[in-house]
């Protein structure tokens, strides 16, 4: 087999590392109320972690400008050099209210793609959104009213709208949405946080989930993507201004608020890498697991290029860790 045949490097084997650090660092603190804390932790090792990685990547989705506070911001250069140019999409703990109170699917993600080919939502952190797995995939349109996508999605599924399962941000904003959902007849999941998680889960198996619907982040929405183009599902979303003068400033930077952000909008690559590692557990993950002198983890991670998706579970001994390692394990 000659050089130029062998498979391209699996970036997503060396980020799933990165994504274990966070959960490790945050999990420490499930139900002590300190979500700052928290966060911290898990920036720290997820910056300690990409940093150590042979890439060049900018921070396309993060947390935003930089201020003073140590977090990974929008435009920060990470990777030890030398390697692929890429963009990255970091949430170093999606669902960060869940982990503060002891509530389940908090989990840490990373997701990467070749230089120039995440969307950037600029300062326009809300989107609405519609995901669904690959048995629904082509069958959504985020235009259509919520009754013709449900009864889309319960005809592709082969499944009766009282059947259907939506998942959706327990939010004010969702009350009306709700209301026609359950006029609809299908059944209602709410969550707290989360929805990485939540977009997900409607293309895992065995999670129960068939959509997701509402108004959530549009990082998130980035993220996801990147996941949900290799475990084969579809996302869509319209940027969400949350009030007139956002809307005004969006539409002076040259944003288009009635515009269908599609996949390729997201996303325009296949050649993508997503890892995530459960912090506390969940539908698609177990949480960590602390033993003696040690953890265990479980994670899921994605290539887009060959549309694997693995599960793996690895059991941490942190006397070696700290022997290579910095972080206080």
């Amino acid at each position: 087999m000659g050089a130029s045949s062998k498979p391209s490097r699996n970036l997503a084997l060396e980020l799933v590392r990165v994504t274990e650090a966070a959960a490790l660092m945050a999990a420490h603190f499930m139900g002590r109320d300190d979500k700052e804390a928290a966060d911290q932790a898990a920036v720290d090792a997820m910056r300690y972690l990409l940093n150590s990685v042979e890439m060049e990547a900018t921070v396309i989705i993060g947390e935003g400008e930089k201020d003073e506070a140590p977090m990974l911001f929008n435009g920060e250069v990470l990777g030890k050099g030398g390697g692929l140019q890429l963009d990255l999409a970091v949430d170093p703990i999606d669902g960060t209210r869940p982990l503060a109170q002891g509530r389940p699917n908090s989990i840490a993600t990373v997701a990467a793609a070749p230089a120039g080919t995440m969307y950037d939502p600029g300062p326009f952190v809300y989107m609405d959104k519609i995901a669904v797995g690959p048995g629904a995939k082509g069958a959504i349109n985020i235009e259509w009213p919520v009754e013709a996508n449900l009864n889309a999605i319960a005809r592709a599924l082969g499944k009766r709208m009282r059947d259907l399962t939506v998942i959706i941000l327990d939010r004010p904003r969702h009350a009306d949405l709700v209301a026609r959902i359950r006029k609809a007849g299908p059944r209602i999941r709410f969550i707290d946080d989360g929805d990485v998680a939540a977009a997900l889960m409607t293309s895992w198996p065995d999670s129960g989930i068939d959509v997701l619907l509402g108004v959530g982040g549009t990082p998130e929405g980035v993220i996801a993507a990147c996941a949900l183009s290799a475990m084969g599902g579809e996302i869509q979303g319209k940027l969400f201004a949350r009030n007139e003068g956002e809307k005004q400033k969006g539409i002076e930077m040259g944003y288009d608020f009635d515009k269908v952000i599609t996949m390729d909008d997201l996303v325009s690559s296949d050649d993508v890498f997503f890892a995530a590692t459960g912090i506390t557990d969940g539908e698609l993950m177990d949480g960590v697991r602390y033993h003696s002198n040690g953890a265990t983890t479980e994670s899921i991670v994605v290539r887009g290029e060959t549309g694997t998706v693995r599960f793996i579970e690895s059991r941490h001994s942190f006397e070696k860790l700290e022997t290579i390692s910095d972080l206080p394990y």
